[in-house]
């Protein structure tokens, strides 16, 4: 039963990868078009220090943003602000710390963002970590829970005001969280929501990922009964050759470096459609889905489930001591109810 527990999660989160990479394969790369200049518009990009996370923010800082890079690498950070800095001398790009594993850092970050008074037009939800050894965070929490789920719902929640504020009736605010595939290899177990009974890393990060599909679905039904300005989506980069895979087996991260040059995607052209949801004008007040190559298509059957996602929402809301409901109408224009 042990090794059934453990084997079937891996098999399941390999296939599911397999058939994206054949996907990749067989079909045209999605290539951003030509979006409007952003001038005045401020986004935050989480774990915005490398791969995935730094070429969204490259990409966006070339199209006139402000953006704040949110990472717990100081170093890599800097590094980050100063190569984009070099090579686009108009760039506005700042490093803000964040360590979204502990609550602490998550709700310190929100406080010095809040007393600098800037607007928030985009929040990408994009710092991630998978198939980590089991690990605890400072909080008790499973390490691929608190990273890739647990300390985004709350950094969301207490941003939320500032970008219901920000919002406008013809440009609303957005929420992107960055997902994987891996989230169709997932069964979601509210009585287990942190893998422990038997713990395996392969299930852990898939599991995860489910939750944040789930809760973007639920966020956006609180949204739109609101009436907020806001809308939050769900982004499927594909398979992405980044630092994730660091973590592989010896035999698997032999057989990622044969393949990946050759079947995964490029961090560049992985952020091209969390770039596209960010700021296209086709998805202005689109909310609710699951982006793939810059349109929606459908996330697994599990993720569907409104009972689901509203225990998951409140159960999360009981760990994190937040009330259940957004209460936001206070902060809404009556023009936007």
């Amino acid at each position: 039963m042990w090794i059934v527990s453990r084997v079937i999660p891996v098999l399941k989160l390999y296939f599911t990868g397999l058939k994206v990479l054949l996907y990749q394969l067989w079909n045209t790369r999605f290539l951003l078009p030509v979006l409007a200049n952003q001038n005045g518009r401020v986004a935050i990009v989480t774990g915005g220090a490398r791969g995935l996370g730094y070429e969204t923010v490259r990409q966006l800082v070339n199209l006139g943003m402000f953006v704040i890079i949110a990472s717990r690498n100081e170093e890599e950070a800097l590094c980050a602000v100063k190569k984009i800095s070099e090579e686009n001398s108009e760039a506005q790009v700042d490093f803000e710390f964040l360590d979204v594993s502990c609550l602490r850092s998550v709700r310190e970050f929100v406080r010095r963002f809040k007393d600098r008074g800037r607007p928030l037009h985009v929040l990408i939800n994009n710092a991630g970590v998978m198939l980590l050894p089991e690990g605890r965070t400072a909080d008790g929490f499973e390490t691929h829970f608190a990273t890739n789920y647990l300390g985004h719902f709350l950094l969301t929640r207490l941003l939320l005001e500032t970008l219901v504020h920000s919002g406008k009736d013809e440009s609303y605010s957005r929420i992107l969280n960055v997902s994987s595939s891996a989230h169709h290899a997932a069964d979601l177990r509210l009585h287990d929501l942190q893998n422990v009974r038997c713990h395996s890393a392969h299930e852990a990060y898939s599991g995860s990922k489910l939750a944040q599909v789930m809760f973007t679905y639920h966020l956006c039904e609180e949204l739109e009964s609101s009436g907020a300005p806001v809308t939050v989506n769900a982004v499927d980069p594909g398979v992405v050759n980044t630092g994730l895979y660091s973590h592989l087996c010896c035999l698997t991260r032999y057989a990622h470096k044969l393949i990946a040059h050759f079947l995964f995607k490029t961090p560049a052209d992985g952020a091209a459609t969390a770039v596209y949801s960010a700021l296209s004008p086709h998805l202005e007040r689109v909310s609710g889905c699951y982006l793939h190559e810059g349109r929606c298509v459908e996330s697994s059957s599990n993720s569907y489930d409104k009972d689901l996602q509203t225990r998951l929402w409140q159960n999360t809301c009981d760990l994190l001591n937040l009330q259940h409901s957004l209460e936001l109408h206070a902060h809404i224009t009556p023009e936007l109810k």
